[in-house]
């Protein structure tokens, strides 16, 4: 279950759709902290957000899952690239960092690494 977390409508619905049809099960939050809210924040296999959103960023979003035990595999996506920023996100254990408006390729062959079966385990 990938969860999509994006303020912008228009991205956050386009995303999820083009999961569904790659045949990911996907689950949109407008904001971190819907995400956190609801059941779904810990049934995540894997997250793609946005770093810049209203309230809590996408790292921040990512440090708040790991400090309640949920190492998942995190798809960065931004309308603002930066260098510190990927660096940072890389740290973190970002599988890939996007810029907006991103590959739809690109983005699902990040997701299929991410949730790869032989791909090494956040959890361990």
């Amino acid at each position: 279950m990938v969860s999509v977390v994006d303020d912008d409508d228009a991205v956050r619905i386009a995303t999820t759709k083009l999961l569904r049809l790659h045949d990911f099960s996907a689950h949109a939050f407008s904001s971190a902290e819907e995400l956190l809210e609801s059941p779904r924040a810990l049934d995540s296999d894997c997250l793609v957000t946005d770093v810049r959103m209203p309230g809590m960023s996408g790292v921040e979003l990512q440090c708040r899952l790991q400090e309640l035990g949920r190492r998942i595999p995190v798809v960065f996506v931004t309308a603002f690239p930066d260098r510190n920023l990927e660096a940072r996100a890389e740290q973190l254990g970002a599988i890939c960092v996007l810029t907006k408006p991103f590959d739809a390729d690109a983005l699902v062959d990040c997701l299929r690494t991410a949730l790869s079966p032989t791909a090494d385990s956040p959890e361990s």
